[in-house]
């Protein structure tokens, strides 16, 4: 099941949604063009868990700082794409609902619950996390707060046919969530050792449905 459109038009052009694809992208694109090894870069600029928690600097940055740098680094193409497709799907109209300032802080602040909520269930590890995913959950939490019903145009596979179907935020992003779970509870597990922060993904998802609430409604108040 992959989504690619909403049917939830939005008021207003989404800026800082083009403006992270855009800046995601480029850093990629340094990613794999760069001399430096795609390692070093990771190491750098990636948050490791265990020096997170142990108040450990980074290589070159301080830790605080690679809070942030993690955000904007993809392990790969697949990984940036469907990081980038999620946020253009979900992200114009949580960015039209609490406009470009409150926007910013919003998916920052999702993405650094993520990164927290990821080295608490893996204190010991030393492998850097990376990735917008974080804070893209956080978008998907509050779009399913603010949009349940808003159609989602979605393929769906059966063996060799693809069928496009409109299915409801609430199932797509319910089915979504449960995935994640699923896999956190098993990597904790006998199937433990995966490359997914899916923690992060959870922690994500649920401070987005906790700080929408606070943050859409703040801006009703002001209007």
């Amino acid at each position: 099941m992959i989504p690619y459109k909403d049917d939830n038009p939005t008021a207003h052009f989404p800026v800082i949604t083009i403006l992270l694809i855009v800046v995601n992208t480029l850093v990629f694109l340094y990613q794999i063009s760069s001399n430096t090894d795609s390692r070093a870069i990771v190491y750098s600029y990636g948050v490791i868990p265990y020096n997170l928690l142990h108040g450990n600097e980074g290589i070159g940055i301080p830790i605080a700082i690679n809070i942030f740098t993690s955000m904007f680094l993809h392990g790969g193409t697949l990984h940036l794409a469907g990081n980038m497709l999620y946020l253009w799907i979900f992200g114009n109209n949580i960015e039209d609902k609490l406009g470009i300032f409150r926007f910013i802080i919003f998916y920052l602040l999702c993405g650094v619950i993520a990164t927290y909520t990821h080295a608490l269930t893996d204190p010991s590890s030393r492998i850097p996390m990376i990735g917008a995913s974080g804070a893209i959950s956080g978008i998907l939490g509050a779009y399913l707060v603010l949009f349940p019903r808003a159609r989602i145009h979605t393929l769906i596979f059966f063996g060799f046919f693809i069928q496009v179907i409109k299915i409801p935020a609430i199932i797509v992003i319910g089915f979504w969530i449960v995935i994640q779970f699923m896999n956190g509870i098993l990597s904790k597990g006998i199937y433990g050792g995966g490359g997914v922060a899916w923690f992060a993904h959870i922690g994500g998802f649920l401070a987005g449905i906790i700080l929408i609430k606070l943050f859409f409604r703040k801006r009703r108040l002001t209007q």
